[in-house]
C-alpha cells in the first residue's frame, strides 16, 4: 500500500487516485533562463522516481511538465544578449533536456511550453474575473487574495498584515495594487519587452497563472498529484490553488508532494558562494551522471540532503560496484536447476525494497535492500550455489530495482575470441587496401571493448585490457 506525505494535510496518506488505474500528475518544470543546477535536478529526480514507482505498482501515468519560457529573468537575459525571447529560451530548453537525458530521467507524457498556451491563460483569467477574484491597475490584472477565503491552506502561513518581499515574483514594488499581498495575473506591456495582444490588453502572463492554466488544460480541473521543490509551496503553489479553485469551485489537486532543499558542503547553494553546480560542472571535474543520480536519490525527498564531493566520490564507487555485480551475475554459466533458499531470499529482498518505497518513497531503505541483496547474491556466487533458474530470477529482480533507480548501468558483453580475430582480419585487409579510415575505426572499436592491439613484425597480436 503506497503512502505519501501530503503537504496540504501535513499527513502521511494512503494514495488513492481519482480514476484508477490512471494517475494524473503535474510537475513544475524549469524556468529556462540558465542551466539547471543540481538542486533543481534533485526535485526532478524525485519526480522521476515517483513516476517510475507508480508504473511499477501498475498505474497508468499521465505526467505533465511545464517549461516557463517567459518571465522577468528570461526577458532580461534575452534583451541583454540581443536575442528574441524564443531564440534565447530555445537554447536552454535544449541544454536542460540534454542534462535530463544524461541523468537517466524518463520524459513526461506531455511537456508544455508556457508561450504556446496563452489562450488558456487568458480564458482562465477571464473566468476569475467573472467570479469576482480580479481587478485592474495600470493596465495589469491582479488576483485579490481576500476574495479567496482559504488562501494559505497549503503553506500554513499567517497572512495578516503585509508580506512585501515574500517573493521576488509577487512584483510588490512594480505595480500599483490594492494590497501588497495580491499577485499579478496579466502584466501590462512594457517598452522593449515581448508582449501579446489579447482580450486583456497587450501584455504577458504572470508566472503563477501559467501552471494553473496548463495543468488543468492537460489533466482536468481536478487531478491527483502536483510536485515541486519546497521553495514553490509559497507563493507559487499557494497561488495556483487560489487561481484554479477560484475559477472552478472544485478541489484542484489531491496530493501535494514537495522535495526538500539540497545543501552543498553544509551551505545553501548560491552563486556568490561559488557552490552552485550544474551537471556539466561536475562532469567537467570527472564525475559521472549516474553517480550524481545515485547521490541525489540516496536520501528521502522530504529530508534535506547535503551534497559533498566526498559523497559524490563514494557514489562513483558504489555505482561501479553495482555495475560490476550485475556483470558478474550476467556472465555466470551455471548448471540447470534452482535453489529454494535463493528463491526465498529474492522474495524477501523485493518485499524490503517495496516496503521502503511504499512508505513515502523512502529511498534510503530501498537502497539498503538493494545492497543487502547484492551482498547475499555475491556470497551465493562465491559458494557456487546459483543455478540457471536462480540466475534468471536474480537478474529479473536487479532489473526491477533498476526500473526505479536506473543506477546499475549497462553490462557490456565481451567479444568472443573468434569475433575479435574476424575484426583484426578485416582491419588488416583494410590497411592492405589503404583504407586507413576503416582500419582506425576498427582499432578504436576494439579499444573501447578493452582489446589492445600490438602490431609487430610477425603480425598483429591482441590481449584484453
Amino acid at each position: 500500500m503506497l503512502k505519501l506525505y501530503n503537504t496540504l494535510t501535513n499527513q502521511l496518506e494512503e494514495f488513492r487516485p481519482l480514476n484508477p488505474p490512471e494517475v494524473r500528475m503535474y510537475v513544475c518544470g524549469p524556468t529556462v533562463y540558465d542551466y539547471a543546477h543540481i538542486g533543481n535536478f534533485r526535485t526532478f529526480l524525485f519526480a522521476d522516481l515517483l513516476r517510475r514507482y507508480l508504473k511499477y505498482r501498475g498505474y497508468r501515468l499521465h505526467h505533465v511538465m511545464n517549461i516557463t519560457d517567459v518571465d522577468d529573468k528570461t526577458i532580461l537575459r534575452a534583451v541583454d544578449q540581443k536575442k528574441t525571447l524564443r531564440e534565447y529560451t530555445d537554447q536552454y530548453i535544449q541544454f536542460f533536456f540534454e542534462d535530463f537525458d544524461d541523468l537517466g530521467l524518463e520524459r513526461p507524457e506531455e511537456i508544455l511550453r508556457a508561450t504556446d498556451h496563452l489562450p488558456e491563460m487568458v480564458d482562465l483569467i477571464k473566468q476569475l474575473g467573472a467570479n469576482g477574484h480580479t481587478y485592474l491597475a495600470d493596465g495589469s490584472t491582479y488576483y485579490r487574495i481576500t476574495s479567496f477565503k482559504e488562501y494559505g491552506r497549503l503553506s500554513k502561513m499567517n497572512f495578516d498584515g503585509n508580506i512585501a518581499g515574500a517573493s521576488d515574483r509577487m512584483d510588490a514594488d512594480e505595480y500599483e495594487k490594492e494590497d501588497v499581498r495580491d499577485f499579478v495575473l496579466w502584466k501590462a506591456a512594457k517598452p522593449g519587452e515581448p508582449s501579446w495582444e489579447t482580450e486583456l490588453g497587450p501584455g504577458r502572463p504572470g508566472w503563477h497563472i501559467e501552471c494553473s492554466a496548463m495543468s488543468m488544460g492537460a489533466l482536468g480541473e481536478s487531478f491527483d498529484i502536483h510536485t515541486g521543490g519546497v521553495d514553490l509551496i509559497f507563493p507559487h503553489h499557494e497561488n495556483e490553488i487560489a487561481q484554479s479553485e477560484g475559477a472552478t469551485g472544485k478541489q484542484f489537486v489531491r496530493y501535494w508532494l514537495h522535495a526538500e532543499f539540497l545543501m552543498v558542503e553544509g551551505q545553501k547553494m548560491a552563486k556568490k558562494l561559488g557552490n552552485l553546480f550544474t551537471l556539466r560542472d561536475l562532469v567537467a571535474k570527472g564525475h559521472t551522471p549516474r553517480a550524481l543520480r545515485y547521490l541525489l536519490l540516496s536520501a528521502p525527498h522530504h529530508k534535506q540532503l547535503n551534497f559533498t564531493f566526498e559523497g559524490l566520490r563514494g557514489a562513483e564507487s558504489t555505482v561501479e560496484r553495482l555495475n560490476d555485480f550485475k556483470r558478474r551475475l550476467s556472465e555466470l554459466r551455471p548448471e540447470t536447476g534452482s535453489t529454494p533458499a535463493l528463491a526465498e531470499m529474492i522474495k524477501h529482498s523485493q518485499q524490503q525494497f517495496e516496503e521502503g518505497l511504499d512508505n513515502d518513497l523512502n529511498t534510503a531503505k530501498a537502497l539498503a535492500a538493494i545492497h543487502d541483496f547484492a551482498r547475499e547474491t555475491n556470497s551465493a556466487m562465491e559458494q557456487g550455489l546459483i543455478k540457471s533458474g536462480d540466475q534468471e530470477a536474480l537478474l529479473g529482480l536487479v532489473n526491477r530495482f533498476d526500473s526505479i533507480f536506473n543506477i546499475f548501468g549497462e553490462v557490456k558483453q565481451e567479444l568472443l575470441d573468434s569475433e575479435i580475430q574476424a575484426l583484426i582480419d578485416e582491419r588488416q585487409a583494410a590497411r592492405a587496401a589503404k583504407n586507413f579510415a576503416r582500419a582506425d575505426e576498427i582499432r578504436d572499436h576494439l579499444t573501447k571493448q578493452g582489446i589492445i592491439l600490438e602490431d609487430g613484425k610477425d603480425g598483429v597480436r591482441w590481449r584484453r585490457k
